[in-house]
This record gives structure tokens, sequence and C-alpha cells, in this order.
């Protein structure tokens, strides 16, 4: 990539988006923040960040939102929602917000960008999944969600592929960011129990290889996802 490469990344304010922001930066890229609240957002006055604020639970003001964009060279979905809520005790409002920010944003955001990278014959998309996807998760419809991401990845990856344009995915383990405070303390001792080296996934991690993904990796390699779990699956 050219140092004057456009990359957008949801949910780039903080944990694992954030990591991954300052990995572009480092870089010498220009990357585009989309997140609902930049309060708290370290790099608000960096030169090289422009700050989009949007509700990505507003798929059809989506199409609208890309056109007012330059075209991106990546896109990374990274944001996403996770309520830890037994299946019985999920209100129908829980699941169609979680339905429309963790599979039908990504879906719409992909479907909108791709088209300027048709044009050029190149461009990389990275989907941050979940170890979720891949077992049987608590979280029934955050599992569903994840599982239904790695599906589109490899869907995209069959549409897209053939035109330039590298689409994979990421599925970590649980991840040292705000939203470990929702998993019940029993399950993350048990985690820490089960792999390898007794701790969680630190966000630069995860965010090193959606980098990777989205710039060094071999073209060949499209419609993977990569586990990042430490030993934790397929438990």
């Amino acid at each position: 990539m050219s140092t004057s490469s456009n990359i957008l990344i949801t949910g780039g304010n903080k944990g694992i988006g954030l990591a991954a922001t300052e990995k572009f930066i480092d870089a010498g890229h220009t990357v585009y923040v989309l997140a609902r609240d930049f309060a708290e957002f370290p790099l608000k006055d960096h030169p090289q960040v422009e700050m989009i604020a949007y509700d990505l639970s507003d798929i059809a003001g989506i199409p609208a939102l890309v056109a007012r964009l330059p075209a991106m060279d990546i896109l990374l979905n990274n944001a996403g929602v996770m309520y830890a809520l037994p299946y019985q005790q999920y209100p129908q409002e829980r699941i169609d917000q979680i339905l429309r920010i963790n599979l039908q944003a990504p879906a719409a955001l992909i479907s909108e960008l791709a088209g300027a990278m048709i044009a050029k014959g190149c461009g990389r998309i990275v989907n941050n999944a979940s170890i979720a996807g891949e077992i049987g998760h608590p979280d029934i419809w955050y599992g569903m969600t994840k599982a239904g991401l790695i599906n589109m990845t490899k869907s995209f990856a069959k549409l897209l592929g053939p035109q330039g344009i590298v689409v994979n995915a990421v599925a970590a383990g649980p991840v040292a960011t705000d939203m470990l405070a929702i998993i019940p303390e029993s399950r993350k001792k048990a985690i820490k129990e089960v792999v390898y080296t007794g701790r969680f996934a630190y966000p630069e991690e995860v965010a090193e290889a959606m980098f990777w993904l989205a710039t060094d990796c071999p073209e060949y390699i499209n419609g993977t996802c990569i586990d990042i779990n430490n030993g934790a699956f397929p438990r």
C-alpha cells in the first residue's frame, strides 16, 4: 500500500479497534474511525485520523454515509456488541440490535465499499469474528452473528476475490477489553485454565493479525478465518 491509503475501521475508538487504528497510523495511513462516541477517544486530534460519528444500527443510512466518504482501500469491520443474556431472557429489541450491528452493518459496508475496490482491481476487507462463532456459545445470539460473519467472509471472498479483493476474518477468544466486564467470572476463570498461557488475548495481538491480513498477507490467503484463541478452541 502507498502512504495515501484510506482505511475505514468501525469501532476504531477503543479496544481492538483502537489498537488497529494505532497500527495503521504508525504505518503512515489515513484512518477513518467510525464509532458512536468519541468522548474518550485518545486520537481525536491526530492529523491522520478522521472521525465519523455514526450508529451502525442504522442500516438504511449506510449507503448515504459511504457516499460522503472517499474511496477506501481497506475496511476493518471491527465493531460488535454482546449482551451475554440467557436465551430465554433476550428481549426482541436486543435481538434486533445485535443482528443489525454484528451482521447487517458489516454486510452493508462491504456491499457499499466494494464498488470502488472493484474499480481499482484491489482492496482488503477484514472482519472481526469470534471464537463464539465456532463453538456452542452461552450467548446464542452473539454466537450466531459471529458464525454468520465467518460465513459472510467466505461468501464475499468468493464473490470479490476474482476481482482482486481479499476478504478474511479473525476469530479471537476473550480479549482484555471492556467487553470482558459482561462475561461471568466463572467463565473467565474456566477460559484462563484451558488456554496455554493462562491469560486473555491483548487487543494489540488481535490488531496485529488484522493488520497483516489487511496489508502483507499473500493474496492467496482469501476467504480464511484465523483463530486467535491460545488453545481454547474447540472447548
